[in-house]
C-alpha cells in the first residue's frame, strides 16, 4: 500500500489499536507507504506511529475541528511531538500541515519540527507548515537543493555578525505566515539592494528567476499594505500569483483600512510584475478611505496582460468623476492605446457602491468595459450585493445592445 488516509471519520478503536500494536509484522504494517494523510484527533495521535514507513515521502497533517475547539492537553501535545520526532526522513520529500486551525499550539512544536528538518536530505522539496523553525533548521532547509515550497512563520534568523548567510534556493512558492511578513519583506529588500551594488550574486538571485507564487497570509492588523511593505516583492519579476490574504476588519468590524498604496504605487508594482495571472492585494473593505481610485485599474489591465483574478482596494466615493478623469488624464493617454487583460471577474469584497444618476451609471459601465473588456461579474463578500449585481447586469446588457 502506497497511500493511507487516517481521517477523522474512520478512527481506530482502542481494541483495534492494541491488536495492531501487539502483532506488528517485520517491517511494520505499511512497509511500502509513501503518502500519509493524518487528521489528528485524541485517538489517532495515540496510534499514528503504526502508519509510519521508512519509505515515507509525503506527510500531510491536519487537526480536527473538535480538537481545534477544545484545545490540546499537554500530555497529548507531548505524544504528538514524540511521534513527529520519529518521522523517517531518508526518503522524505514533503511536510504539509493544515494552517486553518489557528488554535493549535503549533509554536510548541518548534524544536520537534526543527529536528526533523535537520535530518532531511537532498530529496526534500516542500515545507508547508505553520510551525516555526530554529535558526539551524532554516539554514539547513534553504541549502537543500530541491526545496521549491517554503512557508515561513516567525521572524528571520539572527546571527552574531551583520552578514546574512541564507541564500534562497530556486523556490517556486513562498508563503509568509503569521509573524513573518513585517520583518522578512523589508529584510529581503535591503539584502537584495545592498548586495546588488557590490557583487553579482545576492541572497535572492536564484529565487528571483524561479518564484511563481508569493503568498502573504497574516492576521488582520499585523501588517499594512504600503509601498515599503511591497517594495521587495518587485524583485520577483516572474511572479504569476501574488496573494495578500489580509482583511481590514474582523467580524466585530474593528480596526481601520490597512491599504496605504496610491495609484502610482500600484502602477510601479504592475510594471515590475508583468507575468501576473492573479493579484490579490488584501480584501477591499467598506471604509472608502484608501488613496487608490479606479484609475489604478488601467495600468493593472495593461501591464499584467495575462491577469485573470484581481482584488484591490479603490475608493468608490467619486467613482463617476474618477472614470471621467481617466480619459482626460494626459498621463494615461498612452496606456489607453494598449491592449487590456482578459479579466472576467473583479473582486470587490465589501466595497460600497452608490449609482443613482443614469448618466453616471453609463459612465461607470463604459469605464469598466474600457479597462476590462471581458469583465462579467463582481466577486463580493455578501452573497447578495444589489449595487454590484445590478452593475454586472447593466454591463452585460450594454454589451448586447452594442452588438
Amino acid at each position: 500500500m502506497r497511500k493511507v488516509s487516517l481521517d477523522y471519520w474512520t478512527p481506530l478503536g482502542e481494541e483495534t489499536s492494541r491488536k495492531l500494536r501487539s502483532n506488528i509484522p517485520p517491517g511494520g504494517w505499511f512497509p511500502a507507504l509513501r503518502d500519509l494523510s493524518w487528521c489528528m484527533t485524541e485517538l489517532s495521535v495515540l496510534h499514528a506511529d503504526l502508519f509510519l514507513s521508512p519509505h515515507l515521502q509525503k506527510i500531510s497533517i491536519s487537526a480536527s475541528w473538535s480538537w481545534n475547539s477544545t484545545g490540546v492537553t499537554p500530555a497529548t501535545l507531548q505524544t504528538l511531538a514524540s511521534i513527529i520526532s520519529t518521522l523517517p526522513t531518508s526518503s522524505l520529500e514533503r511536510i504539509s500541515v493544515d494552517t486553518n486551525h489557528l488554535n493549535m499550539p503549533w509554536g510548541c512544536l518548534k524544536d520537534t519540527f526543527s529536528s526533523v528538518i535537520l535530518r532531511c536530505g537532498p530529496s526534500f522539496t516542500e515545507y508547508d507548515s505553520p510551525v516555526p523553525l530554529s535558526n539551524a533548521a532554516m539554514d539547513h532547509l534553504v541549502h537543500l537543493p530541491r526545496l521549491r515550497t517554503w512557508r515561513i512563520h516567525g521572524p528571520p534568523p539572527t546571527y552574531p555578525t551583520p552578514s546574512f548567510p541564507l541564500v534562497f534556493p530556486p523556490l517556486r512558492e513562498l508563503t509568509f505566515g503569521e509573524g513573518a511578513t513585517r520583518r522578512w519583506l523589508p529584510l529581503l529588500g535591503r539584502l537584495e539592494d545592498g548586495a546588488s551594488t557590490t557583487q553579482g550574486a545576492t541572497p535572492l538571485s536564484k529565487a528571483k528567476g524561479s518564484l511563481e507564487t508569493l503568498n502573504i497570509d497574516e492576521n488582520m492588523y499585523s501588517i499594512r499594505i504600503s509601498a515599503p511593505s511591497i517594495f521587495a516583492i518587485q524583485h520577483f519579476r516572474n511572479l504569476v500569483h501574488l496573494n495578500v490574504e489580509v482583511s481590514c476588519h474582523d467580524e466585530d468590524d474593528r480596526g481601520d483600512c490597512i491599504f496605504d498604496l496610491n495609484n502610482d504605487d500600484v502602477a510601479k508594482l504592475t510594471m515590475a510584475l508583468t507575468q501576473l495571472e492573479s493579484l490579490l492585494l488584501g480584501h477591499p473593505c467598506f471604509e472608502n478611505t484608501c488613496f487608490t481610485t479606479v484609475a489604478c485599474l488601467l495600468p493593472i489591465s495593461v501591464h499584467c496582460s495575462k491577469l485573470k483574478k484581481l482584488e484591490i482596494h479603490f475608493d468608490t466615493t467619486d467613482i463617476v468623476d474618477d472614470f471621467r478623469n481617466i480619459s482626460e488624464n494626459p498621463r494615461l493617454q498612452q496606456l489607453r492605446l494598449l491592449p487590456r487583460c482578459p479579466l472576467t471577474s473583479l473582486g470587490v469584497h465589501q466595497l460600497p457602491l452608490e449609482l443613482s444618476d443614469v448618466s453616471g451609471l453609463e459612465t461607470v459601465i463604459k469605464g469598466m468595459i474600457d479597462i476590462f473588456p471581458c469583465l462579467k461579474r463582481f466577486e463580493r463578500l455578501e452573497r447578495e450585493c444589489q449595487p454590484w449585481d445590478e452593475l454586472a447586469e447593466d454591463i452585460e446588457d450594454f454589451r448586447k445592445n452594442s452588438l
